[in-house]
């Protein structure tokens, strides 16, 4: 019989590639999620009845045991933008992450690998980061030989980050951003997936590695790579942090004051204090070449799910080549 991994969050952004490439190595997948009902596409990644999502809850020890059951490795995606209501930084990245570890080595699961996230610090001044940062040394105090991934803001046709400030950029003339001058690492979502099958079955040696694309750009200087891309031109305005504050305090008190009801998924004053520091790999730390995988450009795939932002979307090609045409 084959071998049986579980992937908390297996059907989200990242995990659904790591659930891809799993199957396609002829594992079985075990998919453990909040709500199976909606991640029934992950069946087609395989043969019948080879990847299969369940039932889950990581705040909850029966829960994560259960569908742990018989794993030979285990691979956590789940993370979370959210500072209040249950399932907040502290009761998924740290407590959850904790919960997990501890299942997988008193069950004698053979790998475990665990999606964190660069910039993760306990003495940070973010709170995501520090629960970021407390899911990783609990995760090593119960299960000393995983492997960490540490990718840096990650890139893909279902991204949060260039789909939603394409969207933005055809809104109006002026792309307003928090953090500038911030530099960022992308990585494209499937070379993390590469990564944490590596960790899964047991090819990566166990310890914490920092991934980062080819490029290290200024937050400013991705933005008009991705106006270039999407054909547009827009005014990139840098906001001050002080005005920053002032705007994610509002929204964090209309999402407060409506007891979560509207959630803030515009700017938060968490994500104003991460935006202060730059989010790329550290000097030293491994990476991609420890792993011998070459990481993929922006150049290659941004143009691939972006061309939809473009005025003229899929007909933008056809349109600049009928430029050319010679009038008679």
């Amino acid at each position: 019989m084959s071998k049986l991994v579980t992937i908390y969050g297996g059907s989200g952004f990242v995990g659904r590639y790591i659930a891809r490439r799993m199957a396609q190595a002829g594992w079985r997948v075990r998919i453990a999620v909040r709500r199976p009902n909606e991640a029934l596409f992950v069946k087609t990644y395989g043969a019948v009845g080879q990847v299969e999502p369940v039932l889950c809850n990581i705040r909850d020890d029966a829960s994560v045991r259960k569908v742990m059951q018989g794993a030979d490795a285990v691979v956590n995606c789940v993370g979370t933008f959210d500072k209040g209501g249950k399932n907040n930084f502290t009761a998924v990245q740290a407590e959850g992450a904790a919960r997990i570890a501890r299942t997988a080595a008193d069950l004698g699961v053979a790998n475990l690998v665990h999606i964190s996230s660069i910039g993760a610090d306990l003495n940070a001044d973010s709170a995501y980061s520090r629960s970021k940062a407390e899911g990783e040394a609990a995760i090593l105090r119960a299960f000393p030989a995983a492997v960490i991934l540490r990718p840096s803001v990650i890139f893909g046709p279902e991204d949060s980050f260039f789909n939603r400030f394409a969207g933005m950029a055809g809104l109006g003339p002026v792309l307003p951003l928090v953090g500038a001058n911030t530099r960022f690492q992308p990585v494209y979502v499937d070379d993390v997936a590469q990564a944490a099958v590596l960790g899964a079955t047991g090819a990566a040696a166990p310890g914490i590695y920092e991934l980062g694309g080819p490029d290290a750009m200024s937050f400013r200087d991705l933005m008009k790579e991705m106006l270039s891309v999407i054909q547009r031109r827009r005014l990139v305005l840098n906001m001050p942090f002080f005005v920053a504050n002032i705007m994610a305090a509002g929204f964090d008190f209309l999402s407060f004051a409506t007891g979560g009801l509207i959630r803030n998924g515009v700017l938060t004053r968490d994500q104003v204090k991460s935006l202060r520091h730059d989010n790329v790999v550290a000097e030293g730390a491994k990476g991609f070449a420890d792993l011998g995988i070459q990481p993929t450009t922006m150049e290659a795939m941004l143009p691939e799910y972006l061309w939809r932002y473009r005025p003229s979307g899929q007909y933008a090609a056809i349109k600049n080549s009928a430029k050319n045409l010679r009038k008679v």
